[in-house]
């Protein structure tokens, strides 16, 4: 993060940030590797957050165990942005792109303001008690959220 510029998300919109800057905007919660489901359509739509975690999540970490390869390995993992932002509705609400998108600041606890890689997790951000796709047999058993 040394090589970015200090506060960049305060005068770049989305679109005209560089590749380093949008992933920087990453706060390594890992919530979006987390499985939802959604049930229903238009008003009666119902998304349901989970505690059950891709297979490549590190859960103690959020980080991506296979990043690089994670398209390859995980055939439902898919690849946020700028051109599909609007599309990801589902993103927590304290993810910063979906924060941005909505013209709203990043929070206190974000590690481009802390300059900390490990904030996210001491402001208790992160999902607790998360288990692997592999190890879950009935889905409903790990819904932790519904947004309506």
């Amino acid at each position: 993060m040394a090589d970015l510029e200090p506060y960049f998300w305060q005068h770049k919109s989305l679109l005209e940030m560089n590749e380093a800057e949008w992933e920087a905007l990453c706060d390594g919660c890992g919530k979006c590797c987390y499985r939802k489901y959604i049930e229903g359509r238009g008003k009666r739509q119902k998304l349901y957050y989970t505690r059950i975690a891709c297979n490549l999540l590190d859960l103690e970490t959020g980080k991506c165990g296979q990043y690089s390869k994670r398209f390859q390995l995980e055939p439902d993992c898919t690849k946020l942005t700028k051109k599909n932002l609007p599309d990801f509705r589902w993103l927590p609400t304290t993810c910063a792109y979906r924060l941005l998108y909505e013209g709203k600041p990043l929070p206190e606890w974000h590690p481009l303001i802390t300059h900390n890689t490990h904030s996210v997790k001491q402001a208790n951000i992160m999902i607790s008690n998360g288990i692997h796709e592999k190890e879950v047999i009935d889905w409903f058993e790990f819904v932790i959220d519904v947004e309506k």
